[in-house]
């Protein structure tokens, strides 16, 4: 699934679902957002819930930016996350 970008506070972050499996299963899904590259990389995870369509790449699909916005807000730093492997 392609990623998507986001300027958030001037600076430009990709965004894509994580792949990551939850007991949830179908009822919520992790995203990603990345910044960066090599060990300046920096991850910050967030899970949601989809109002309408259970299809991962559609419910991706069908986020506004400013959906994207409130749930980079909530998003959490790599290290907290088995998503990112709970990298630092």
């Amino acid at each position: 699934m392609p990623a998507r970008s986001l300027q958030l506070d001037g600076q430009k972050w990709d965004v894509y679902p994580s792949g990551y499996i939850t007991q949830y299963t179908q009822d919520e899904y992790g995203l990603i957002f990345s910044r960066g590259s090599g060990k300046d990389r920096e991850l910050r995870v967030t899970r949601y819930s989809p109002q309408g369509t259970r299809s991962r790449e559609q419910a991706f699909a069908e986020l506004s930016d400013a959906q994207l916005k409130d749930l980079f807000e909530q998003s959490q730093p790599s290290f907290t996350s088995p998503e990112a492997g709970y990298a630092r």
